[in-house]
C-alpha cells in the first residue's frame, strides 16, 4: 500500500466496512478497504478501512456526525 494511508475502521463484518467505505466515498474521501478474513471462515480476521492522512480530521468528524462507532 501507498504510504500516507491511515487504518480509520475496524470490523469483522464487511458489510459494516463496506458502509462506512460508501458513507466516506460520498464525502469524496478516498478509501480502501483491506480484507485480512481467512476466506475459508469468515469467523477469523478483520475487515480495515484507510484512507490518505491528510483527510483523516474531516474523516472523523463525518464518522461522528453519523454516530460510526470509531
Amino acid at each position: 500500500m501507498e504510504k500516507n494511508w491511515v487504518k480509520i475502521f475496524t470490523s469483522t463484518n464487511f458489510y459494516q466496512s463496506e458502509i462506512v467505505k460508501q458513507m466516506l466515498t460520498g464525502h469524496h474521501i478516498d478509501t480502501v478497504l483491506l480484507n485480512k478474513q481467512d476466506s475459508s471462515h469468515r469467523n477469523f480476521g478483520e475487515i480495515e478501512v484507510y484512507i490518505h492522512q491528510e483527510d483523516f480530521s474531516k474523516a472523523i468528524e463525518i464518522m461522528i456526525l453519523n454516530q460510526i462507532n470509531i
